[in-house]
């Protein structure tokens, strides 16, 4: 897309000129939703002005709602969501203690990893987008350098290589942590477990989110807590005034949150939230676990900061992995306990001794090399297509009332159907066909909420077999919800 010269016109500021003739290509279609725009260097070259009218240009385009900025990656024309069907609202779920019932939870999950359905069910990236060469590549030289210490029990924290490097990553989510109070885990989950695990007794009450990720309801079952699930927003997560009066109560032992592109819903706290978030855990002396692992999925501008990021009296438990973003089947996570961390270092030590080493220092290396950064630019460019690309089948293939989130990072879609739609039965017609669905109530504590709703995994690999899975599962959609009106109306 080449460009001739600018030659300054009167009563109009240079920059400006640039930015009204770039806003005209994209305005013209020249420029469509999601194309990268030229580089500042290439772009100075080809207008004859400095770098610093080719960056107020392009300040002043962000400004206009008409670009997006991705880090280390330029800048891109923005993707516009205007057609995108409507956001479910806030849920709203009962407020009080339940115990928590997942037993159709593990029916779904049995089936739902069938190998040979087209997964949009289980949250897993498509192994396509992951730096699996590089990762085998690094493991082999690791098992070649180290034929000892990669069959060693190693230390209980883990590897201080793959500590020191998480910790240095870390800084880019707000947290200062030195490495020696981190604990290496298998997997998120197993962090969340310990941290559970070292802060509440059977019987005790942790307040959630809802909906929220199955796996978390598990932990809880396994341990005998219950939950306590508020209401909860797509866009900005739990509602704080709702969590100040459980803290009120004296009853909550402990909050459990997903920060940043929750999973189902995809929700991402503000800075203020967090920061209020954690003046309230301060006030009422309530430590929160945060489980980060979205973090570092997102579409547009910086990495979102932790919650952990506000903690001045280290009541936070950050907990994450590499299970999105490199490989989940690595299993390696790690959390960072703050003033519980000797409590969770003695879980971790008591029940499984260490995490495999050879996986902790194939991560170090990754991480060490420079080549993470490089990944998840790659990796956010793909998951933001595909999101894209399933967002827009859900508008043209789904029935008219269908409400979707619109997440800005990670890799998860919550739909929301009109009351008495049956999302088990679309789950099970959809097995049928080859095609893996969540259905909703996999996210309720009480296994009896969310019935109308469902979660779909975006991170699969975009083909003509999703397409024609999407619109497979819209036609089945729109066959129940004509069945339910004939019914309601007979």
């Amino acid at each position: 897309m080449p460009l001739t010269p600018v030659t300054l016109a009167p009563n109009q500021v240079l920059y400006e000129q640039v930015a009204d003739r770039l806003q005209r290509l994209i305005t013209d279609g020249t420029l469509q939703p999601g194309d990268r725009l030229p580089s500042v260097r290439k772009l100075r070259a080809q207008l004859s002005v400095s770098t610093s009218t080719v960056m107020e240009a392009y300040r002043l385009l962000e400004d206009r709602g008409l670009i997006v900025v991705r880090p280390q990656s330029g800048y891109y024309v923005k993707q516009t969501n205007l057609q995108l069907p409507q956001e479910p609202a806030p849920t709203a779920p009962p407020r009080q203690a339940t115990d928590i019932d997942i037993s159709l939870a593990f029916e779904v999950i049995s089936l739902m990893r069938e190998p040979g359905l087209i997964q949009l069910g289980a949250a897993l990236p498509a192994l396509e987008h992951l730096p699996l060469a590089q990762l085998n590549r690094l493991m082999g030289k690791i098992l070649r350098d180290n034929t000892h210490a990669a069959h060693s029990y190693g230390t209980p924290l883990g590897c201080p290589e793959l500590r020191a490097e998480l910790a240095k990553r870390m800084l880019d989510a707000g947290c200062s942590v030195h490495p020696d109070q981190m604990v290496i885990t298998n997997g998120a989950n197993e962090a969340i477990y310990f941290c559970l695990q070292a802060l509440t007794q059977p019987g005790d009450t942790v307040a959630i989110e809802s909906p929220t990720y199955f796996a978390m309801l598990e932990a809880l079952k396994c341990l005998g807590l219950k939950a306590l699930t508020l209401p909860t927003h797509p866009r900005d997560g739990i509602s704080l005034p709702h969590l100040e009066e459980a803290l009120q109560t004296g009853e909550v032992k402990v909050v459990l949150l997903v920060s940043n592109f929750s999973n189902p819903l995809g929700s991402c706290m503000d800075d203020r939230k967090k920061k209020r978030l954690v003046e309230l855990l301060n006030q009422y002396d309530t430590p929160l676990i945060e489980d980060d692992v979205y973090g570092d999925l997102c579409f547009e501008g910086v990495r979102p900061k932790a919650i952990k990021a506000f903690d001045s009296e280290n009541r936070v438990l950050y907990c994450a992995s590499v299970s999105k973003t490199l490989s989940p089947g690595l299993r390696v996570g790690w959390c960072t306990g703050g003033r519980y961390h000797t409590a969770i270092a003695r879980m971790k030590s008591i029940l499984n001794q260490n995490t495999a080493i050879a996986p902790q220092l194939t991560v170090a290396a990754f991480l060490a090399n420079g080549g993470y950064d490089r990944h998840l630019r790659q990796l956010r460019r793909a998951y933001f297509d595909q999101m894209a690309h399933i967002q827009q089948a859900i508008r043209d293939c789904f029935p008219a009332e269908t409400c979707v989130t619109r997440p800005t990072g990670g890799h998860v879609l919550w739909l929301e159907m009109p009351e008495g739609f049956d999302s088990m039965r679309l789950y099970q017609e959809a097995l049928g066909q080859g095609i893996a669905i969540a259905p909703g109530v996999m996210f309720s504590a009480s296994g009896q909420c969310y019935t109308n709703c469902f979660r779909l995994n975006t991170a699969v690999l975009w083909s003509d077999q999703v397409e024609q899975a999407l619109q497979t599962l819209g036609l089945l959609a729109k066959k129940q919800l004509a069945e339910n009106f004939l019914r309601d109306d007979g």
